[in-house]
């Protein structure tokens, strides 16, 4: 490969990770959580959770890639001693970063259509089963899915052919300040309309009856579910931003900058969307139910709906497209280090390799429905979500900091040193022993419950058998890294 790029500006660099944390689940699951799991007292919950798993591991992934000047694909390779066997969870990585597209991208183009729905009136004056309707007829069209898809896939890696500096920062800097200046013209909004007050206290205001009926640890566990998910760590997705980083500044303070923006949106999303259902007396939900088709039934019943919309799912638009564009980039990255192309050449192979990966998960919807891989009702969809957040982004987190941390692998001392090259925020050494005994154990913990709660609904038996999956997985981590070092 030629000398490796690097970002143009460090606001580049900022939001360009940011577009990649900020996904859906910020704004279809992060409000109907925090207000199920107590309101503000979630919040806080949530913000300390963010700090003790969050912020470390994206500070591991950033120093893997800012030390290595690779992406994951030969990022281990260069820093592990020899003779050990870190390099294998590359293929995890590969494997995560294009299952997550495989229905990623049809999502977006899910936004897309949306968004083209909403400028052009499609939905405008339609009652709530014509919504349902409407979203219903979509999923059940593989042609109209699949030309949707098409457009996101074009447009990002058309953005990803233009390169590091001139295509990726430059659109994606522009992107998400236009998604966050909509954020809050949409939120201003929300906080204007009658009757909002009874939905700003459902998200915001604390419910310490509502912790106490829920119970305390599942609230801290949803709390710690959410902060290790919304960064989308553990595939290398975050660490080739890294790779692309100088070393000007300290990693902690740009993990902090990042971490700050991901819970920016996702608090703002909340202040948008709560209060506007309870507004308009429409309980909101989490999933695409609410997108799809609870918050249009919302817009209209408002004044100048149409245009609240259109802008609502512009801005998702934005929010989606700066993930796939970001993960994208990663592809890109690894294809060309293994197979040693230049970027031309990965993009159109990219191209035509994505646009087939992802048409299970939109036969899933009609076609192929009757195959429920992970239980009654589940589709080809959820499987992949299941493999990549229950699986890879945990696994890939804990080898990260299995990695920085364990003296087989880069060791404590090389990651301290590149952390707090350059200038700004110095990490704090005396964590120490929390990041190489506590943090790894928290992951196991969160890894091991996810299994527990997606299969305990399912029988003894289906629980036990998936148990013993998921022990093999991590069995699997802990070989990678347990391998000597060659004297």
């Amino acid at each position: 490969m030629d000398k490796r790029e690097n970002f143009g500006t460090r606001l580049g660099f900022i939001l360009v990770s940011a577009g990649c944390a900020v996904g859906l689940g910020n704004v279809w699951k992060f409000p109907y959580i925090c207000g199920q799991n107590g309101g503000a007292a979630f919040i806080v919950l949530y913000l300390i959770c963010l700090a003790l798993l969050g912020w470390p591991i994206l500070i591991c992934e950033y120093a893997v890639g800012r030390a290595s000047r690779h992406s994951t694909a030969k990022a281990f390779h260069v820093l592990e001693p020899k003779g050990t066997r870190w390099h294998r969870y590359r293929w995890f990585s590969v494997a995560g970063n294009y299952l997550l597209m495989m229905f990623y991208t049809m999502v977006c183009g899910w936004m897309i259509n949306y968004a083209l729905r909403m400028l052009t009136g499609n939905l405008k004056g339609k009652n709530p089963d014509e919504i349902a309707n409407a979203f219903s007829n979509m999923l059940a069209s593989p042609v109209q899915m699949t030309i949707f898809m098409v457009i996101s896939v074009l447009i990002a890696f058309g953005i990803c052919a233009l390169g590091l500096k001139n295509g990726v920062e430059r659109i994606t800097k522009v992107m998400m300040l236009l998604l966050m200046c909509l954020m809050i013209v949409l939120a201003v909004h929300s906080l204007v309309l009658p009757n909002m007050r009874e939905g700003l206290a459902f998200y915001l205001v604390p419910d310490l009856g509502k912790i106490a009926e829920i119970g305390f640890g599942n609230v801290l566990f949803a709390a710690m579910s959410h902060a290790f998910f919304t960064l989308s760590l553990g595939i290398g997705a975050m660490e080739i931003f890294g790779s692309y980083l100088d070393k000007t500044n300290r990693l902690a303070g740009e993990a902090v900058s990042v971490t700050l923006l991901d819970t920016f949106v996702a608090l703002t999303a909340g202040i948008i969307i709560i209060p506007a259902c309870f507004a308009y007396g429409v309980q909101p939900d989490s999933g695409p139910s609410l997108l799809f088709i609870t918050l249009p039934n919302v817009f209209n019943h408002m004044a100048g709906g149409d245009i609240w919309g259109a802008a609502f799912f512009v801005f998702m638009t934005f929010a989606a497209l700066s993930t796939v564009i970001a993960v994208f980039e990663n592809i890109l990255s690894m294809t060309m280090e293994i197979f040693d192309w230049d970027r031309k050449t990965a993009v159109c192979r990219n191209i035509v390799l994505i646009i087939l990966l992802s048409m299970p998960a939109i036969l899933g919807f009609n076609v192929l429905s009757g195959i429920q891989p992970i239980g009654a009702g589940s589709t080809l969809m959820d499987l992949e979500d299941f493999i990549v957040s229950y699986n890879l982004l945990p696994l890939g987190s804990l080898l990260f900091v299995l990695f920085c941390a364990k003296k087989n692998g880069w060791g404590w001392d090389n990651f301290i040193r590149e952390v707090d090259t350059g200038k700004g925020l110095r990490y704090p050494v005396f964590i120490k022993p929390y990041v190489r005994f506590v943090l790894p154990l928290l992951i196991v913990v969160i890894y091991i419950k996810g299994y527990y709660d997606m299969f305990s609904k399912y029988g003894t038996t289906s629980l036990i058998f998936w148990m013993c999956v998921a022990a093999v997985f991590l069995a699997l981590i802990y070989s990678f890294a347990s391998g000597k070092p060659k004297e």
